[in-house]
């Protein structure tokens, strides 16, 4: 029988209870389009008859034929803590890795995220789940057997989902799931329409921001690293660490000043400048006895990623604290970089997809000692390029993104803009070295009066 030919006699077989009772309960989507755009659609929200409205253009486009494609999604399990985020995590990072491989290594890969019909973090069984689409131009079976041959070799539960996309014959979209049935045999359950599914008025990311990668205190982030002490000794010495500093620190009578920054605008340059100028203590985050473990974490997944240089920020506190009682305090980044990669990071999609303005996630968390002024460098892009280009030093991915995407550097400059309690003063990073630190200088004065 042809391929149409066995979707519609699927189609026409009567669905278990099960499979109904789970269409009841829809499961939302939302996909990352090329150039940063987010497409919805939904999963299951009725049954076989009768034809249904078509999903968002742009989604159907990369969703039904020609090609083929499928949703991967790892599901946290039930509880919430932070050891199932953190090995869901774990899971998705390796399988990108070997979905980039071998007969997968050609299909097209975007990022995709199931979340519950309430548009939010807990609006569905399971919550928020972050996964993948794969499409693959030539729909070949090899693609399919490399698929399941990756979820067979994922042995611990739960396992990721797997979904089939397919057109039928009146242009009608369909999810095939993939179950495991009787734990030793990849089956094709009832078939799922793909329909169209209304944008949330939030991100769906955004309420799971708080426990992923914005944390809002201390604790949270400590969390995430405990969970990762079994396989990380790193997060063990981390922890040790932050657990010397003291939950409350008390400031000294100078003014502590951040400079902020995206790569090559010159903030390592201006802060060493303002610090000798003000005869300050220079101060960096993550701090120094922590940088040796920096790659280690930069290799894992955000969420542990998230959590380490948030703790690097409440080291650096605890030497703001001691080194404002002798002399004003510079510091070469803190909270705010922190929250604004992880927002832009986090946030799938364009710049409008962010969290609008005075959204708590912006906040400055209530158990980090606060700065009184923080400056933010910046330079146009292509400036800004021009200087990595002549510096070739060694970046991290992320600042590698920020000169590719140009809609990841967009989001991550809103995100800098929209920071509160405190937000950040701008600083244009153009001109010559001279004009740059005056104005810095000026404006650190204007702003505290303490300085002798």
């Amino acid at each position: 029988m042809a391929p149409a030919g066995r979707l519609l006699a699927l189609l026409a077989r009567p669905q278990s209870p099960s499979r109904a009772g789970a269409m009841a309960q829809p499961s939302c989507f939302a996909l990352e389009l090329p150039g940063g755009g987010l497409a919805h659609f939904a999963v299951g929200t009725g049954g076989t008859e009768g034809p249904a409205a078509p999903p968002d253009p742009r989604a159907a486009a990369l969703l039904g034929p020609p090609g083929r494609s499928y949703a991967l999604c790892v599901p946290v399990a039930p509880g919430r803590d932070c050891a199932a985020r953190v090995r869901a995590a774990r899971l998705l990072q390796r399988l990108l890795l070997q979905l980039r491989r071998g007969p997968l290594g050609r299909c097209q890969l975007l990022r995709l995220l199931r979340y519950g019909p309430g548009g939010g973090a807990g609006g569905g069984a399971g919550g928020l789940q972050r996964g993948v689409l794969l499409r693959d131009p030539d729909d070949s079976p090899d693609t399919r057997r490399a698929l399941l041959a990756l979820l067979d070799s994922c042995l611990e539960a739960p396992r990721p989902s797997l979904g089939e996309f397919v057109g039928d014959e009146s242009h009608q979209l369909w999810q095939r799931p993939w179950e495991l049935r009787g734990g030793r045999e990849w089956r094709q359950v009832d078939p799922e329409r793909v329909v169209p599914a209304p944008e949330p008025a939030l991100h769906p990311v955004v309420p799971d921001l708080p426990s992923s990668g914005v944390f809002p205190h201390r604790e949270a982030a400590r969390a995430v690293l405990e969970a990762c002490t079994p396989f990380m000794p790193e997060a063990r010495a981390v922890l040790e660490l932050v657990d010397r500093c003291p939950r409350q620190v008390l400031r000294g009578a100078f003014p502590v000043i951040v400079i902020e920054g995206l790569d090559a605008t010159g903030k390592t340059t201006v802060t060493q400048a303002v610090a000798d100028a003000l005869q300050a203590a220079l101060l960096k985050s993550p701090p120094a006895c922590i940088s040796q473990w920096r790659q280690a974490f930069d290799d894992e997944p955000a969420i542990i990623r998230r959590a380490f240089y948030s703790l690097g920020n409440y080291i650096v506190a605890s030497e703001i604290a001691q080194a404002s009682a002798r002399s004003p305090v510079v510091v070469d980044r803190y909270w705010h970089s922190t929250a604004a990669y992880a927002i832009a990071t986090e946030v799938s999609g364009a710049v409008q997809h962010l969290p609008p303005a005075h959204h708590p996630v912006y906040q400055w968390p209530k158990d980090l000692l606060r700065p009184d002024l923080v400056v933010l460098l910046t330079v146009s892009p292509e400036e800004r390029l021009r200087r990595i280009r002549g510096r070739g030093l060694e970046r991290t991915s992320e600042e590698e993104e920020l000169e590719a995407n140009s809609v990841f550097r967009q989001k991550v400059e809103v995100s800098y803009a929209r920071m509160e309690s405190p937000g950040c003063h701008v600083v244009d990073a153009s001109p010559s070295r001279e004009r740059v630190l005056q104005a810095v200088l000026s404006l650190i004065r204007d702003r505290c009066p303490q300085l002798p």
